[in-house]
């Protein structure tokens, strides 16, 4: 079972998810919060796998909170709820180390992919999406990190065309490769630089000037 924490001020908005995600045979709804402060105390006590966090709420915003959760051993996988497509706090999130942001106007379907896709370890689905984010919000490059020359020259090639937001199978299908070893690259890739997911690989291209 896929353990979901719900945290977002509108208890009506809290009501539709929880319907939603309780209907899945997968997943189960571990606690709810109102605020980042009770955010905090549900993680503890609900200890779940996945947290549909919000950005804007009274007494705590979700930035503080997913802040203060990521900062935690063994953390849980936070994805980001915000009514804008482009949202700086949203970028903000990711760079914290979110696994990336809905809109809370997404179809249900795609919400629920989300979690799942977020729990089995990858980026929440919009990749894409949060390239244009960081393609609009990102300032001034830093200078591109020793580790990065660590990469074979096929793993900058995937690299290039992950950090485009393209799939697995997408880039399996460009560089004539099955999809586990593109998963294989991947999962090499963020080991040597030392990055969490998908989502953080195109925050760490468009940082340092690679995307």
């Amino acid at each position: 079972m896929i353990r979901v924490l719900l945290v977002d001020d509108q208890a009506l908005f809290r009501a539709g998810i929880r319907m939603l995600v309780s209907s899945q045979p997968d997943m189960e709804i571990v606690g709810e919060a109102g605020n980042g402060q009770e955010a905090l105390a549900a993680v503890a006590t609900g200890r779940p796998d996945v947290v549909l966090m919000d950005i804007r709420m009274p007494v705590m915003d979700g930035l503080t909170a997913t802040a203060e959760i990521l900062s935690r051993p063994e953390p849980p996988r936070v994805v980001m709820l915000t009514t804008f497509d482009l949202d700086e706090a949203a970028a903000r999130a990711i760079r914290q180390g979110a696994s990336g942001f809905l809109l809370k106007d997404a179809d249900p379907e795609f919400l629920l992919a989300a979690i799942r896709t977020v729990h089995a370890g990858s980026s929440v689905i919009a990749a894409s999406a949060t390239r244009e984010l960081f393609a609009h919000f990102t300032a001034e490059t830093r200078p591109v990190p020793e580790s990065f020359a660590a990469l074979t020259d096929r793993e900058q090639e995937i690299f290039a065309l992950a950090a485009r937001g393209l799939s697995n199978a997408e880039i399996a299908g460009r560089e004539f490769l099955s999809e586990a070893t593109v998963k294989t690259h991947i999962s090499r890739i963020l080991t040597k630089l030392s990055l969490r997911d998908r989502v953080q690989l195109v925050v760490f291209a468009f940082e340092h000037g690679l995307a």
